[in-house]
């Protein structure tokens, strides 16, 4: 969680300090993609400890506050030194990515769960063979007896 919480606020000082220096939001577009990713693994990774047993704590909410007013600054960087509609297509943008992603996520689990599906057919295929092997093996055996 630290790293993740480490990566986001790196990313958006590098972000504010380019704006502040004159430069465009296109032109920190990867630390911009560094922040979204950090903050989306930070939220993930909440979610599943709030499933868990435990839940979350004091430090975890107080980070979470805090992406949340980073957020709240770079809407307002695009908005100023954006072009017009560029929060608005970065948000549909963001929503576009995350379906994809969650799309590829499952798309990879499917994958898996087939290749699984396929060895154990496999895997019992060769022990059916095996198995009947042997029953020939052991009738010619008492046949001979």
């Amino acid at each position: 969680m630290l790293a993740e919480i480490a990566a986001a606020n790196a990313a958006f000082a590098a972000i504010k300090m380019a704006i502040k220096n004159g430069r465009e939001i296109a032109d920190v577009a990867s630390q911009v993609g560094k922040y979204v990713n950090a903050t989306e693994d930070l939220r993930r990774k909440g979610e599943k400890k709030r499933r868990g047993v435990g839940g979350a704590d004091l430090e975890e909410f107080m980070h979470l506050e805090k992406l949340k007013q980073q957020e709240e600054e770079l809407k307002q960087l695009m908005i100023y030194t954006g072009r017009p509609g560029l929060w608005h297509d970065w948000i549909k943008f963001q929503a576009q990515a995350r379906k994809d992603r969650l799309a590829a996520a499952e798309a990879r689990r499917r994958k898996i769960q087939n290749w699984i599906e396929i060895g154990t057919v496999a895997i019992l295929c060769i022990v059916g063979l095996f198995g009947l092997a042997a029953l020939v093996a052991w009738a010619f055996y008492l046949k001979g007896m």
